[in-house]
């Protein structure tokens, strides 16, 4: 263990574990460690069934009902992959596509005024849906071909808006848009949190919905796509990423020090030993001195024995409950998968609730959503703090990753490695760098 490292990863969450990756594939030695005895470390997907009764302290074992306990494979942490989001180009990209297998999600909806409907996301599925009436409906129309035909290096195809300066509130008025036709746009297709954005510069929205689009292009039924086995297999594949380039991985390892000299990581030391490092990577949970909380997240993991209503029977689907419908600051969303995805017995679905905590009743918060899956066999609550580093790293050379958040989709997370990324080497995140260098170890035939 007494050898130097370009590089140390605490922690094998899918933040760390893509920059492990990366770093491997760039030529930097890099150590990659985990106190825990498995990948994913928040991210992780729980097996066997018997281990997530453990883990949330439900007394006794899963009712023989549940099946069998190895046929689960149960996120901590529910998000789906933007079908032509971040994280599928780096997939592609690195080519850890290899080593798993993927389903496209099949439907997306959202709640209005209790009930849910199919998010409509074409024009034909605009002119179909039952969310808006038939007027709102040519005008909303309008506002996709808008959206659809917006180049900001081409100004006919601006219609007097500037991407810099007109805000999102703008646009929607320019359209004479409905409030809760803003409401699915802001919070089911540009997929915010809150209703912070409409007052910004409208561009960033106009991409959001460009992106979702182009994903659900892709595929057809939902933008979303979700790999077989769970969430933990993404950690693991990037995993094997930086092994192939000749990281070293430890898992079961505890962290006994961060060892620094004159304010700057110099190593880390476990089980009496050193092993000397120039950078460092880890989750807020390694270095809590260096973090700061802003937030708390709910996420309550539902298990059922029946699709939920409303959704066509989908064995898959994403629910977002917009914040202005419910009377809150914040969306609630709902991911479900099942046996169709090997992350549950036959028969048997898993729906997983989450939002971003605002009172000191969490579970109250999140009741229209437990509402829409009724009946529930098994729930397991959880409660999570979010942090944010508070420092950059720039002196320590320490860089930490933020907790995940509430959304689901790996978007925030991507941007989060981005952001490390150029904090660690002073230069952008280059899609086709990576591309460059892979190909130089596996030819371009791969």
């Amino acid at each position: 263990m007494n050898e130097e490292y370009d590089v140390i990863v605490l922690g094998t969450g899918l933040t760390e574990c893509i920059l492990s990756g990366i770093m491997s594939v760039k030529g930097k030695k890099v150590l990659h460690m985990d106190r825990n005895s498995y990948y994913g470390a928040e991210s992780a997907s729980i097996t066997p069934l018997e281990d997530l009764y453990k883990r949330f302290n439900i007394p006794g074992t899963p009712p023989e009902s549940m099946g069998k306990g190895r046929d689960w494979n149960v996120d901590l942490i529910p998000k789906f992959l933007m079908a032509n989001g971040q994280l599928v180009r780096m997939l592609l990209i690195t080519q850890v596509t290899r080593y798993l297998d993927f389903k496209v999600i099949e439907g997306s909806f959202v709640y209005k005024k209790g009930s849910i409907y199919k998010v409509p996301s074409t024009e034909a599925e605009a002119l179909a849906s039952s969310l808006m009436g038939l007027f709102e409906k040519r005008r909303f129309r309008k506002f996709l071909v808008f959206v659809a035909n917006f180049d900001q290096n081409d100004p006919k195809t601006l219609e007097g808006v500037d991407p810099t300066k007109t805000t999102m509130r703008e646009v929607y008025k320019k359209f004479d848009l409905g409030q809760d036709v803003i409401d699915f746009t802001g919070h089911a297709l540009a997929l915010y949190r809150t209703d912070d954005y409409l007052d910004h510069p409208c561009l960033d929205t106009i991409n959001r919905i460009k992106l979702y689009s182009e994903s659900l292009a892709r595929y057809g039924k939902s933008p979303y796509l979700y790999p077989l086995y769970g969430l933990g297999e993404l950690p693991q594949g990037f995993a094997r990423l930086s092994a192939i380039y000749g990281g070293t991985y430890m898992l079961n390892k505890p962290i006994e020090e961060i060892v620094m000299e004159n304010g700057k990581i110099v190593g880390v030391k476990s089980e009496g030993e050193i092993a000397r490092c120039k950078q460092l990577i880890c989750d807020p949970s390694y270095v809590m001195d260096h973090v700061t909380k802003v937030g708390q997240v709910i996420r309550v993991i539902c298990i059922m024995n029946h699709p939920i209503k409303n959704t066509s029977d989908a064995n898959s689907c994403q629910i977002i409950i917009p914040q202005n419908q419910v009377n809150r600051k914040h969306d609630i969303y709902v991911c479900m998968i099942s046996y169709a995805h090997n992350v549950a017995a036959q028969g048997k679905y898993v729906a997983i609730v989450s939002t971003t905590v605002e009172t000191s009743d969490p579970e109250k918060e999140i009741k229209p959503a437990l509402d829409l899956l009724e009946p529930v066999e098994q729930k397991f609550v959880s409660i999570s703090d979010q942090y944010k580093p508070t420092d950059l790293g720039r002196e320590s050379q320490i860089f930490i990753s933020r907790s995940y958040d509430a959304t689901t989709h790996f978007e925030t997370t991507c941007d989060d490695i981005k952001d490390i990324y150029k904090r660690m080497t002073g230069t952008d995140f280059d899609f086709a760098e990576m591309e460059r260098k892979k190909n130089d170890v596996f030819g371009d035939d791969q």
